[in-house]
């Protein structure tokens, strides 16, 4: 028997014990609800073509969602009614010969965003009501959970009353498309996987200093140059360089699929473009972008934060026309209402060392390069909020001041997203001690990446709020996210290897409230969900099944 199998009978034997002393079924459903409650003795059994029915046309597509998941996954085709065309729907599961089936309402009530409550009776079939549309959404997810993990099994759903909201309204997801590039087709799919998640916001990490992955009307040359680099690997053999041209780009209309497939799922898309810093791959195409505009510039083809190379953009009026260009078109690109403008890792000695730099600062009443920094985001900010948008920026854009409608994004450590707070900002904490799943999951991994280790337990036990806020200043902690960056991972495979089962933790930490979760029920459920994404298909990790107690056992 594997390792891995091993575990789950240990814990499937473990928690039928649990089941037989409680005489109620328990759900292996992640992130946990906020209550469950076992309102019967009897169950709903789903058969082929049982109806689902909808209240409002906003829901067409949650139903057909159900029923093509029910169909690929357990080869059982639902039958999704879509919605009259006139008036209110009878508020009923059940199809016109009386049999019960699936019912999803849109109560537009103004209760808590996301929230919803899911009733399954043996005679009423499965209601599942939304304060909104998001919210019966959410309530499906859990009811996809409720099914068998594996094809060809009739589910008979227990007798339950669960009512649940998200304790954030910021559920994050980052992917870095820069050091690697991902097909429209896989980050599709890499949607779907925080979909299942609950998770609501899609951080696309667009630009740095390896590529420019957006295609821009006003800039085409962007990608036309620099979406291509000439190679990353060197000295394939002692003394040799071997270029191995790597590239790709999203064009606008890849963007406009991805923006839609996502919000069907009701996830909101946050592009980011990295400014002043991490902009190697503009100034190879505008080197008289730079501080050093005689010298030669070319697209990153290693990892790092490149103090030796110029990676700044320099305050002159071309850039800052450049800038507005830029951000106009993202925001019109992009319908949600936040844009990333990056602001991390700005290599200031290219600042100081510059002449014209420092005269810049000195007209314009800048007293060091922090404030300089202040000075691009402002602007930057300026024209973002020109077009009815919020800025988002990694926690360095404190450093210099900025306005208080921005929103900091905290990678550093939990200490600067406090400070943000503190400082009247609302901020979404992703500290890549706890967040950063680029890194390995085990110390015995033997796959190339940032040592780590990152496990499953720690993502889940990240303290998102910190014990030095009042309640007051709880109130601007808005979420949490993790990010995946790509520098050493190259493929697919690797994407979700280093994603499962690692965003579990991140959407049960991220959606349950405190007295809700626990490590030791979490760890119990694991158990299905990993049998849940096989069934998906996806890649993961195993580094939860070699625990020092499964080791002592075998």
């Amino acid at each position: 028997m594997s390792l891995k199998y091993f575990m789950i009978a240990t814990l499937l034997a473990s928690a039928l014990a649990g089941q037989a002393q409680e005489a109620e079924p328990r759900l292996d459903i992640i992130p946990e609800p906020r209550e469950v409650k076992h309102v019967g003795d009897s169950s709903f059994q789903l058969r082929p073509g049982t109806p689902v029915r909808v209240n409002d046309a906003a829901l067409d597509f949650t139903a057909s969602y159900l029923a093509g998941y029910t169909d690929r996954y357990l080869g059982i085709p639902l039958q999704a009614v879509p919605s009259p065309k006139k008036g209110k729907r009878k508020a009923s599961a059940a199809d016109e010969a009386g049999r019960p089936g699936i019912y999803l309402e849109n109560l537009s009530n103004g209760g808590p965003e996301g929230g919803y409550l899911l009733r399954v009776s043996a005679e009423g079939g499965v209601r599942v009501s939304g304060n909104d549309a998001a919210g019966v959404f959410y309530g499906v997810q859990t009811l996809i959970q409720m099914l068998p993990t594996r094809a060809g099994v009739l589910p008979f759903l227990p007798e339950v009353e669960i009512e649940d909201s998200p304790r954030f309204g910021y559920r994050g997801m980052h992917l870095d498309v820069v050091r690697h590039f991902f097909p429209v087709e896989y980050i599709k799919r890499y949607i779907d996987f925080l979909a299942w998640h609950k998770l609501n916001y899609f951080h696309w990490h667009l630009t740095d200093d390896q590529a420019w992955r957006l295609e821009l009307k006003s800039h085409p040359e962007l990608t036309a140059q620099a979406s291509t680099r000439e190679g990353e690997i060197f000295g394939l053999y002692p003394g040799t360089y071997h270029p191995l041209p790597y590239g790709g780009f999203y064009t606008q209309d890849d963007v406009r699929e991805v923006v839609r497939y996502a919000a069907e799922r009701h996830i909101t898309v946050i592009p980011e473009i990295d400014i002043p810093g991490h902009c190697m791959a503009v100034l190879s195409v505008h080197p008289e972008f730079s501080t050093t505009p005689d010298e030669p510039k070319k697209c990153a083809q290693t990892w790092g934060i490149f103090n030796k190379f110029n990676n700044v953009l320099a305050p002159k009026p071309e850039v800052f026309s450049f800038l507005r260009d830029v951000f106009a078109e993202v925001c019109d690109l992009f319908p949600g209402q936040y844009v990333h403008v990056g602001g991390d890792e700005c290599a200031k000695r290219w600042w100081r060392d510059c002449p014209e730099t420092q005269q810049f600062m000195k007209e314009n009443g800048l007293k060091d390069e922090k404030a300089l920094q202040s000075y691009f985001i402002h602007f930057v900010q300026g024209v973002v909020n020109e077009k009815g948008k919020t800025l988002i920026g990694w926690d360095e854009i404190l450093e210099g001041g900025i306005s208080e409608d921005c929103v900091v994004m905290n990678w550093r450590r939990p200490q600067q997203g406090a400070k943000a707070v503190r400082t009247g900002h609302r901020t979404i904490f992703t500290s890549s001690g706890w967040s950063y799943f680029n890194t390995k999951e085990s110390r015995t991994a033997q796959l190339v990446a940032p040592r780590g280790p990152l496990s499953l337990k720690k993502v889940y036990s990240y303290p998102i709020v910190p014990d030095s806020l009042t309640v007051e200043q709880e109130k601007l902690v808005w979420g949490t996210q993790a990010c995946l960056w790509t520098e050493y991972i190259p493929t697919t495979w690797k994407v979700e290897y280093f994603l499962f089962p690692r965003i579990s933790a991140l959407a049960e930490n991220a959606w349950s409230v405190p007295e809700r979760r626990s490590w030791e029920n979490f760890s119990r459920k694991m158990s299905a969900q990993f049998d849940r994404y096989d069934l998906w298909g996806v890649r993961y990790s195993e580094a939860f099944f070699r625990t020092e107690d499964v080791e002592r056992v075998r």
